[in-house]
């Protein structure tokens, strides 16, 4: 690790960062006193046997912050005073109830960007998502929203046509709207997007042709059950695979495949009008000449010959919607996303049982689900916070945006000039809208080897990012933004900088805004120590105090590992 170091901006003492670098650096490598395995969630402690406990009552300013690092994109004083005041349950019920302020289609044609000059360019694109990430009111939808693009990928890198920005904006807003809604409107929203179609090639899909050997294509088919509904393996409702001799038993079978992807063939735009993207943002359509009419049987799925497409994709999502699989497949990966990378099975059950019925007898209720990931037991256990196994890595683009939440970024103009942020040797290595595949930037099974959470059998996803290179990349480019801002993008560091002169409550602040309290009193200490060296006999001593100060709490593992 000698080729490379973090830069630090003239602004900034170089010496507060040298401890925080190196500790992130061994944190990614699977070392340090508090980075290896704790990025790895773990089976939980008293809160592994019980139900819900979602607190209807006043909450510590704490365990408010500690609930929104897991329930919100980012988040500012003030949420945390509104959680600490309301409850979490009060919240969660505000936060559902909040309309979208502004939809990523919206934005686009609200700043022009449907002019007919951008027809084969990206513009647009990054500036509304970050937009909707860093400065809409929803932060509990933009943080499912996230969470779901994460698992049904599609990438703006990875599909063809015109009009890219608005191909996505229609897919997003397809996750956003039903992000609180029912995950069977979810799969059908999906499967007719042109955004998916695109990317997963069957917009334009044929049926078999026995006179040239041309088969339908399998991607969708293969995507929709291996990653969006049912995985690989068969489940128990607590999540763990079923088994046979001691190994998993395959969910579905290659001719699984070949015959669902039958179902996907037809399907085209809604019309051939690209002078404008308005047939982006309707449901593909299909022709019925070159959609599959003969019969289909897929895990113990039927559809007869001559069903026309629509009750054919009616009868194959419904099947696969109740498949037995779902509700923990979908509710570990949402666990894994919020709260821990390893949940205990019986915090799975309990949220997959939720996806089985919201207590009404519903099934797929997205926010019955989302309320039993954010309240049960293993998640507001406030014994986590000492735990080596509990907790997960943030991504990346969390902590970004927990920074511009934290310090009221704002955009005049709605430039948000970010920009893609995926480069691990410049930015941060990830940038929503960009994952490199669909298996999205981090697979969910993912354990670094090498290191304690490998041999104890535990999983670390955003490690599979983590690197390094990406270390590096991360302090260096956290630095530029917490001094310059993004362009026009600026943060308003005000109420901090009142507390400057004050080491000790300048991180005391930072301490419960950023990681909910959790950055121990040996880090502080040493925090305070180098922050002692920074004169504030001026206005810009005092801010760059606040710099520094905010540099080290978000490169410090006891920052990054959530818990």
């Amino acid at each position: 690790m000698t080729e490379q170091r973090a830069t630090v901006p003239a602004t900034i003492d170089p010496a507060p960062l040298v401890p925080a670098a190196a500790g992130l650096v061994l944190a990614a490598c699977g070392g340090g006193d508090s980075g290896g395995s704790a990025s790895s969630g773990g089976s939980g402690s008293s809160g592994s046997t019980g139900g819900s406990s979602g607190s209807t009552t006043a909450v510590t300013a704490n365990q408010a912050s500690r609930f929104l690092s897991q329930a919100a994109i980012g988040y500012a004083r003030t949420d945390i005073n509104t959680v600490a005041a309301s409850g979490i349950d009060a919240w969660l019920t505000s936060q559902f109830a909040l309309p979208r302020p502004q939809k990523f289609w919206d934005f686009l044609v609200a700043n022009g960007y449907d002019a007919a000059a951008n027809v084969n360019t990206f513009a647009g694109f990054d500036p509304m998502i970050w937009s909707q990430l860093m400065g809409s009111a929803d932060l509990l939808r933009q943080r499912v929203g996230l969470a779901l693009l994460d698992q049904w990928v599609v990438s703006i890198d990875g599909i063809t046509g015109g009009w890219r920005p608005f191909t996505m904006a229609a897919y997003l807003d397809g996750l956003w709207d039903n992000a609180f809604g029912n995950y069977r409107d979810l799969m059908e929203a999906v499967s007719t997007s042109v955004g998916m179609g695109l990317y997963l090639t069957f917009l334009g899909n044929v049926k078999a042709n026995a006179t040239t050997g041309a088969i339908p294509d399998e991607n969708y088919a293969r995507e929709l059950m291996q990653l969006f509904t049912i995985g690989l393996y068969q489940l128990n409702s607590d999540g763990s695979p079923v088994l046979s001799n001691g190994v998993p038993i395959p969910a579905y079978t290659q001719n699984d495949v070949s015959q669902l992807a039958r179902v996907w063939t037809g399907y085209t735009y809604a019309n051939a009008d690209n002078s404008t993207p308005a047939r982006l943002q309707l449901p593909m359509a299909v022709i019925a000449a070159r959609h599959e009419l003969g019969a289909s049987s897929f895990l113990g799925i039927n559809i007869t010959a001559g069903t026309d497409a629509a009750a054919a994709r009616k009868i194959a999502l419904d099947g696969l919607f109740n498949h037995p699989n779902v509700p923990p497949f979908v509710g570990r990966q949402l666990i894994q996303h919020l709260v821990t990378s390893n949940p205990s099975p019986a915090y799975v059950r309990r949220v997959a049982q939720a996806f089985i019925d919201n207590g009404r007898g519903v099934r797929g209720d997205m926010k019955a689900v989302v309320r039993a990931v954010l309240v049960d037991a293993e998640a507001r256990d406030d014994t986590q916070v000492g735990s080596t196994t509990f907790g997960k890595l943030r991504e990346p683009v969390t902590r970004l945006v927990q920074w511009a939440r934290a310090f009221a970024v704002t955009s005049p103009t709605q430039a948000w000039p970010f920009g893609n942020t995926s480069s691990s040797a410049t930015r941060i290595a990830q940038s929503p809208g960009h994952a490199p595949s669909v298996f999205n930037w981090f697979r969910p099974g993912y354990s670094p080897a090498g290191t304690a959470a490998s041999s104890a059998g535990l999983v670390a996803p955003e490690f599979q990012i983590t690197n390094e290179p990406s270390v590096i990349a991360y302090v260096n480019y956290l630095q530029s933004v917490i001094v310059n801002g993004a362009g026009e993008a600026k943060p308003d560091y005000s109420a901090f900088v009142s507390l400057a002169a004050d080491n000790q409550a300048l991180l005391a602040e930072l301490n419960l805004v950023l990681a909910a309290g959790q950055i121990s009193t040996t880090t502080l200490g040493r925090m305070k120590s180098a922050l002692d060296t920074i004169s504030v006999a001026t206005a810009a001593g005092l801010n760059s105090r606040v710099y520094a100060a905010v540099t080290l709490v978000m490169a410090s593992p006891e920052y990054l590992v959530l818990r």
